[in-house]
């Protein structure tokens, strides 16, 4: 019961409580729906370690984390859920992914849209189950478009709202065998001035 002590003794009262109480509901509703984890928009400023030991005899199917205060996801979440299809980390604070998210291996869904994502988290490139990603409105210039090769499944990628370098946004807009969903490039003032 160490880790419930841990939970309560976080302070602040009333809402600690019922961030407590909202990720224990989360926690045995997951377990009786099959494994869908949801901890949207619960100000979370990571994730809970209670997970870990309310989800034990539970696999983890799909995990939202979405629209909270989170800034890094734990390997351990990777490393106990193993099995998990779907992870949705959107509208956070994240600015990589832990290596360990390889060991997914069914994993088909990520989305890391409204993150500080400056690169493609390598370790998405590691995932070859992966089907649909979308990584919109984060600060990403470049990409490595080789690695889609190593991505056989992958049929979605969405780009929108990323600040990418013009060579890369123009190969991406050749890339026939994914859908890769791009923002109409702008061109930067200093690119147009001819010198």
């Amino acid at each position: 019961a160490g880790w419930r002590g841990e939970l309560q003794a976080g302070g602040g009262g009333g809402a600690m409580a019922r961030q407590c109480a909202r990720i224990v509901q989360a926690c045995d509703f997951a377990r009786e729906e099959g494994g869908s984890l949801d901890l949207s928009e619960c100000q979370l400023v990571q994730v809970p370690d209670a997970i870990f030991h309310l989800m034990r005899e539970v696999p983890l199917l799909t995990c939202n984390l979405s629209t909270n205060l989170i800034t890094k996801i734990p390997p351990k979440l990777a490393i106990n859920f193993t099995l998990i299809t779907d992870l949705d980390v959107s509208n956070n604070r994240i600015s990589m992914l832990p290596s360990e998210l390889s060991n997914c291996t069914a994993l088909e869904t990520v989305n890391i849209s409204g993150n500080s994502f400056i690169q493609m988290p390598p370790v998405l490139a590691e995932i070859p189950t992966l089907i649909k990603v979308v990584a919109s409105k984060n600060f990403i210039a470049d990409i490595e478009v080789e690695a889609l090769d190593r991505l056989p499944a992958l049929e979605h990628l969405n780009l929108e709202e990323n600040p990418l370098k013009k060579e890369v946004h123009d190969e991406l807009s050749k890339v026939t065998r994914v859908r890769v969903i791009l923002s109409p490039r702008e061109q930067e003032e200093w690119e147009d001035l001819s010198i």
